[in-house]
């Protein structure tokens, strides 16, 4: 069934994302100074988890708050939602993710583009910058976030009202650890909104192809080994 009202809940979901999720990053500058270290990767895993936490209880039973193609395209592979409604769903977390991005821009134009707002760097050094090392990241990290979504969202013997709260622990744990690998992406709006704005493109591919290829192994998995069991 097409449903208007709920793509435009992923387009906000999505655009609160990329507006406090790459804000994290800004304020963790100010706040900690430039460069890594312990207390601001904490902060901006702090600020992703608790966004995606909050927007799936906000949201969740409006459109299942995807927040993330390599949410959708899975989940309209193995028909748990409507080709016309997957690709929309696609289409406003694109759009929500580029709007949140033009917003940051105009608050931040230097501390911004400083760090092009929030577009995830590439492999770190330590994965010796390996493409290959980074795309595995992106996609094992992935598939763990859709293995937390299939198993306390969609599990219909899941716990209720915990699924917000598991998945927004799964996000906080994958930027607690990813952030120093890949920047912790998972989410292609979520690398495209701030690469599109600021024009920093580098490695973006991985950032789609790594996270859609995690998900769909996930999503696949779950559906046949788990959710269509019991």
């Amino acid at each position: 069934m097409v449903n208007p009202r709920a793509w435009l809940a992923e387009g906000l979901a999505t655009y609160a994302l990329v507006f406090f999720g790459p804000l994290s990053i800004i304020v963790a500058i100010a706040y900690f100074g430039e460069g890594l270290n312990p207390l601001s990767v904490l902060f901006i895993s702090l600020a992703h988890g608790g966004t995606i936490g909050i927007m799936i209880y906000a949201f969740g039973h409006i459109s299942g708050a995807h927040i993330n193609p390599a949410v959708t395209i899975p989940m309209i592979i193995v028909r748990e939602i409507p080709v016309k409604d997957g690709i929309a769903y696609v289409g406003a977390q694109v759009a929500g993710a580029i709007v949140a991005a033009l917003t940051l821009l105009a608050i931040f134009p230097e501390l911004g583009m400083a760090v092009n707002l929030g577009t995830q760097p590439g492999p770190g050094d330590m994965l010796n910058n390996s493409v290959a090392s980074g795309f595995a990241v992106e996609a094992i990290l992935t598939f763990f976030l859709l293995v937390t979504i299939c198993m306390t969202a969609a599990h219909k013997k899941a716990s209720a009202g915990w699924a917000g709260f598991a998945i927004g622990g799964m996000v906080f744990l994958i930027h607690l650890v990813g952030i120093p690998l890949t920047g912790a992406s998972v989410n292609p709006a979520r690398t495209f909104g701030p690469a599109l704005v600021s024009g920093f493109w580098e490695f973006h591919w991985m950032y789609w192809a790594a996270p859609i290829v995690g998900g769909i192994i996930a999503v696949v998995l779950m559906k046949y080994i788990y959710l269509n069991k019991d």
